[in-house]
């Protein structure tokens, strides 16, 4: 759990996860609301996925794929949550 903690750490791969937390979302939609360029999020996205945390739920999509938060997901967000919430009583 503490590998997949850190690796959700990078700002790109945090982002992604957090939109993605209020609901299913294209690379696009995620692009323009945080204003990070297409390929980052779509690496991070491609990263994610193989760990797990999200998953593509329009795989034969050629192009504008939704992608999701995975029950692994949730849990990091959850826990994330967690530890940010303990902190910051500190």
């Amino acid at each position: 759990m503490w590998e997949l903690l850190s690796f959700i750490q990078g700002q790109t791969r945090r982002l992604c996860l957090k939109d993605l937390a209020t609901g299913p979302k294209t690379p696009g939609m995620i692009a323009r609301a945080s204003q990070i360029h297409l390929s980052h999020i779509s690496r991070a996205l491609r990263e994610l996925s193989e760990k797990g945390i999200v998953e593509c739920v329009t795989p034969s999509a050629p192009k504008n794929r939704f992608y999701r938060i995975t029950k692994l997901g949730q849990k990091l967000v959850q826990k994330v949550a967690e530890i940010e919430e303990k902190t910051s009583h500190t």
